[in-house]
This record gives structure tokens, C-alpha cells and sequence, in this order.
């Protein structure tokens, strides 16, 4: 049986050393939970923490949240589907907004249920994943300011989510720029530019973030402690929030070489033969995860040197021991930490317990 675990005094120091980080920077901050796919257990943990916003990217997790702590300021951190704006109303107190048309939906549906639905306006950066074009965004705000029970609180952005575009102080300072831009033409004050993510964390190192960009939306750095520009550890903060166990469920000494006609795999993938390998065996063990529960062994990264990972099907990971000088057995668990990517579907799979340690 295999299951994650979330440590929960490395969590809280990551917290702590973010939270530090934030205050000397007089910076506002809020967590991104969406990492933990609405795992109950793990939510609270976060509700208890020193923090007033919690943003994600389902519905259902903020509804949750709103159960575990009304009082946490909830935040819907992408454009919202039209057939979900009733909801997004009613848990989200903020949403990540792009188009007119949607905003007037929420507009209507915010009318119906006597609130002020709060709205950031996404600016396109460069990345080209969401975002109003700065060229179109006065116009686009002198439309969106008309509108009842609607409050601009902020204007944001996001960078390196799909072509890896990198943050920048240009970039930064460009949507400082059109906050200023639309303060000065409206008369109306914005106070959130919200253009921090972990990505951007590096920046506020070297003090190149823009006086007027004061928030940040922080997941991965706070469950990975990482520094996404160089892909190191940030020193003082813990890599190993979550891990994952395994239990080996087979262990055979096998040919190092498949013994057949080979072709395509399910995956789709093509193996090629290294010849220094013929006559060679070697220990391999079989634990009881596969694709199913990640989408791909790059993101595991074994505790053990000796274990290499050699490949994986549906529901079944492969694992090369060597001459398994450590003795291994079946039934003795594997532990690997997570790279983001494979964790969220780790956390997504129903087949993966959650624990707390």
C-alpha cells in the first residue's frame, strides 16, 4: 500500500521563513493550496497557519476552506467557467478575471446574492497563458468599472506556467506601469499588483521587485523550499514537506536485458538495448504505485542511492536494487520525495492514503 506523508514541523518552518521573508519586504502574501487537491487533512493544516488568504484553482477546495475558516479570505486563482460563476460567487471573496463577459455574469450573480465579488484583472506578460493584452486594458477596466457589485482590488499576472517565460524586473516594473496608468486615468485606486509567485521569490532576493508590485501567491517554494530559477534548496528552508512510501510487493534477480521481439509499450514508449547489458542480471523490486498515481518517474527521486528507477506500467513501478547489498525484502517500504509536478498527481489519486507526521 502506498501513501504521501505531509511533515508538518517542515511545513510550519517554510512558513516561518516565508513569512520572515515577506515582512521584511513589507509584501502581503497568500498560500496556494492547490497542490493538495482538496485533501481535508492536509487544508486544515493550512487554516491553522498565521495566514489571512488562501488561493486555488477549484471550486470545491475553496468551499472547504470556507467550512474549515470562514474568516479566511479565499481566492479563485484563474478565469471563471461560466457554468461554475453561482459558486465562485458564493466561496471565492476574490476571482482571477480576463474577459468582459465574465465578469458581467458574476456581476449578475453577485446582484442576485447581495455581495461585492472582488476581481483581479490578469495582464498578459509574455507567457501567453491567461491575460488581458496591455493595450486593450484601460478600455477593458473603463467597461469592467461600470458594472454593480464589482470591486477591482488588484491587477496581476503570471509567468513560466506554460512556455517558461521568466519573471524580470522589466516585466515587473511594466506591470507596476499599468497600475499607475489606470489609477491616474480613473481616478481610482488599485491596491493589490499581485505579479509574485515562487518564481518570483529569486527577484525579491536581489531587491528587484518594483515598490508597487506588494503581493505574492506562494505554493511550491513553501511545500519544496526551492528556488526555481537555479533549482537549489534555499538554504534555511526544508525540500522534504511531503514524501512518498512505497511498499515493494516483488523482488527477483532478472536479466538486465528484456528477452523478446520488443515494440511499443502502452506508454508509448520505445526502449533501446545497451548491448554492455547481455548476460548481466541484476535485483529488481516491483512497489505497488505506477502512472496511474504519477504521471512520470522524473518527478520521484529515490532516499536511497542504490535504487535506480527503471521504469514503470499502469499501476507497477519498477526499481533496479543491484546485487541488493542492503538486503531488501518484500513488504519493506521504498521512500522517494516529490518534485511539484508529481506530487499534485500524487495528491490527486484517490489510491494514495495522506498522512500526517
Amino acid at each position: 500500500m502506498a501513501y504521501v506523508t505531509l511533515n508538518k514541523e517542515n511545513l510550519i518552518s517554510n512558513f516561518n521563513y516565508l513569512k520572515k521573508l515577506f515582512e521584511e519586504n513589507k509584501t502581503e502574501w497568500a498560500i496556494v493550496s492547490k497542490l493538495l487537491c482538496g485533501s481535508e487533512e492536509y487544508l486544515k493544516i493550512l487554516c491553522e497557519l498565521d495566514i489571512n488568504e488562501i488561493c486555488d484553482s477549484r471550486i470545491s477546495n475553496l468551499k472547504l476552506i470556507k467550512e474549515i475558516n470562514p474568516n479566511i479570505n479565499t481566492v479563485y486563482i484563474k478565469p471563471p467557467a461560466k457554468d461554475n460563476i453561482e459558486e465562485v460567487v458564493r466561496y471565492a471573496d476574490v476571482s482571477f478575471n480576463t474577459e468582459f463577459s465574465t465578469i458581467k455574469w458574476i456581476s449578475e450573480e453577485a446582484v442576485k446574492q447581495g455581495k461585492t465579488h472582488k476581481i483581479i484583472i490578469m495582464i498578459e506578460l509574455g507567457d501567453l497563458r491567461e491575460g488581458v493584452l496591455g493595450d486593450d486594458l484601460t478600455d477593458f477596466y473603463k467597461t469592467v468599472f461600470e458594472l454593480p457589485n464589482i470591486e477591482i482590488t488588484g491587477i496581476g499576472s503570471n509567468l513560466n506556467c506554460l512556455y517558461g517565460v521568466l519573471p524580470s524586473a522589466d516585466k515587473l516594473l511594466q506591470l507596476s506601469l499599468y497600475k499607475k496608468l489606470i489609477e491616474a486615468q480613473f481616478n481610482q485606486r488599485i491596491p493589490w499588483v499581485t505579479g509574485g509567485t515562487s518564481v518570483v521569490i529569486p527577484l525579491l532576493f536581489k531587491k528587484q521587485i518594483p515598490a508597487d508590485m506588494n503581493h505574492f501567491r506562494i505554493g511550491e517554494t513553501l511545500y519544496f523550499g526551492n528556488n526555481l530559477i537555479t533549482n537549489e534548496v534555499i538554504e534555511g528552508m526544508n525540500d522534504d514537506v511531503f514524501r512518498l512510501h512505497s511498499q515493494i510487493i516483488e523482488i527477483n534477480e532478472k536479466p538486465k536485458v528484456p528477452v523478446g521481439v520488443m515494440e511499443v509499450n502502452p506508454s508509448g514508449e520505445v526502449f533501446e538495448i545497451d548491448e554492455s547489458n547481455y548476460g548481466k542480471s541484476s535485483y529488481r523490486a516491483l512497489i505497488d504505485i505506477g502512472v496511474l498515481d504519477i504521471s512520470t518517474t522524473d518527478f520521484l527521486i529515490p532516499q536511497n542511492k542504490d535504487i535506480e528507477i527503471v521504469g514503470a506500467s499502469s499501476d507497477m513501478i519498477v526499481i533496479d536494487l543491484g546485487e541488493n547489498k542492503a538486503g531488501r525484502k518484500v513488504g519493506d517500504i521504498l521512500e522517494f520525495k516529490l518534485k511539484y509536478m508529481g506530487a499534485l498527481r500524487v495528491f490527486n489519486s484517490e489510491y494514495i492514503d495522506k498522512k500526517v507526521i
